[in-house]
């Protein structure tokens, strides 16, 4: 039996906003890792910016995690609801001599660094024994020398001096905790043995680990992965379109094409593209994490749902579509149309690229009775082309309904008039979809089925004559 601890990871968003594309990334890879190795990934909301922090934005994060489709171990966590825990932390600190007591005000910490710019604070009473009894900090004795090196599983080791870093305040002199010291704890408290997060907490991260030595704690693998860049190479902003989770959502890609989509912005394996969930569990590993920035995509992220929606299982693929109408607010499917798209979905995926392409070329199975024509299609629709189309009804009045014999059906009406098939289809694609730009006639007779298909013929034929 090994003695290896389990790998536990964390996703600890901010909830201030949406949940970012690039958060959405961090939790994914969280998630992988853990998953693929039988550990545990938890969720710790960091609300200890009470200005900011929403349970809206808590709702939003909670919301776009399941969406995506990543389940955490346990109940979030609120750091916020950790703050004594932090400060008992703190105060441990303060007793076993790696912190001190602070008394310097603002105003002297803002005109010490105004006359020293480039040289991080010194507090004046870190080696004081004499103390007066006033509102106080509490500041990390951090080592003055040497450096603290940082093995990170991502960026390689990182090394800096000591003495660039300040004494950080710990516990401010109103006995709030701050964010380094609260994610320190939090962290040691969970048994995180991963923290993978993106590289612009790498300047944190030697920070923290102080603390973690300041306390005789193990050290958790850190891993910090590049951030995502928008298709120019600047960073990623609402300039280049989507940026939070649920606009990716409500665009129609569907969930399991983000996850392909996200592992493989800024994780390879080999040259392996497409995949889907228990191939990624297998293969994510953290040496397949490059250090260059990431590059949101769009074309290929259209590729990789189009890939999805392909492979999709029916019932999935149908919760997708429901989904997706419930994110955008849309009127959910009858159970008539239900029924038609799904008898649809063999020629509706093969050129689907998202959800909203999908269920527009399956507009002839959303409309009902009488089919609306639009201009472009009506032109088709002349006395010539009603008589074809009334000749057609009455071939396949008592057809089986496959696809072959409908399509047989419909060249010998052709031929009869001395047409290609082509001018038959034209009006047969207005009278059934009410336009010119559709599926095969074919696949929507057999999605229609055979007495919606003929009432629509006929709607039309009457017109004839």
């Amino acid at each position: 039996m090994s003695d290896t601890p389990p790998i536990v990871t964390r996703f600890a968003p901010s909830p201030t906003g949406y949940l970012h594309i690039g958060g959405a990334r961090t939790a994914l890879f969280n998630w992988l890792f853990a998953r693929g190795r039988g550990g545990r990934f938890l969720l710790r909301i960091e609300d200890t910016d009470r200005a900011r922090s929403t349970p809206e934005a808590t709702a939003a994060i909670l919301k776009g995690l399941e969406w995506l489709g990543l389940d955490w171990d346990g109940e979030p966590v609120s750091q916020f609801a950790r703050k004594d825990r932090h400060a008992e932390v703190a105060r441990q600190m303060l007793a076993n001599g790696t912190a001190y007591k602070c008394f310097s005000t603002p105003e002297e910490i803002a005109s010490w660094r105004e006359a020293h710019p480039r040289q991080p604070f010194v507090s004046p009473w870190r080696d004081a024994t004499d103390l007066p009894d006033l509102p106080h900090a509490i500041r990390l004795k951090a080592p003055r020398n040497g450096q603290t090196i940082i093995a990170d599983r991502v960026q390689g080791e990182v090394r800096v001096a000591n003495d660039q870093l300040d004494d950080m305040v710990l516990l401010r002199s109103d006995g709030t905790p701050t964010y380094m010291l609260a994610v320190v704890v939090d962290d040691h408290d969970m048994g995180v043995t991963h923290v993978i997060r993106g590289d612009d907490h790498l300047t944190n991260t030697a920070r923290q680990i102080q603390i973690y030595e300041a306390m005789g704690w193990p050290r958790p693998v850190f891993a910090h992965i590049p951030l995502i860049h928008g298709e120019d190479g600047r960073k990623l902003s609402k300039r280049h379109g989507a940026v939070g989770l649920h606009e990716f959502a409500a665009l129609g890609y569907p969930a399991g094409a983000m996850r392909n989509y996200l592992a493989r912005l800024g994780w390879s394996h080999g040259d392996d593209e497409l995949f889907d969930d228990d191939q990624a569990r297998a293969w994510f590993d953290l040496d397949g994490i490059g250090r260059a920035p990431a590059r949101l995509d769009f074309r290929k992220l259209e590729h990789v749902s189009a890939h999805h929606l392909k492979s999709m299982e029916d019932s999935a693929l149908m919760q997708a579509v429901a989904d997706f109408l419930g994110e955008t607010g849309q009127a959910p499917l009858t159970d008539a149309q239900a029924a038609r798209i799904r008898a649809a979905l063999p020629a509706l995926r093969e050129k689907a690229r998202t959800l909203p392409h999908l269920l527009e070329q399956a507009r002839f199975a959303l409309v009902e009775r009488p089919v609306d024509v639009d201009d472009k299609a009506a032109r088709a629709l002349d006395t010539v082309s009603r008589g074809m189309l009334k000749s057609l009804t009455a071939a396949v009045q008592h057809a089986s309904w496959t696809r072959d014999e409908l399509e047989q059906a419909a060249k010998t009406v052709a031929e009869e008039n001395g047409v290609g098939l082509g001018k038959l289809a034209a009006p047969l694609r207005a009278a059934l979809a009410g336009r010119s730009a559709t599926p095969s006639v074919f696949d929507m007779m057999t999605a229609l089925g055979r007495d919606e298909a003929l009432a629509r013929l006929h709607d039309q034929t009457e017109l004839a004559g």
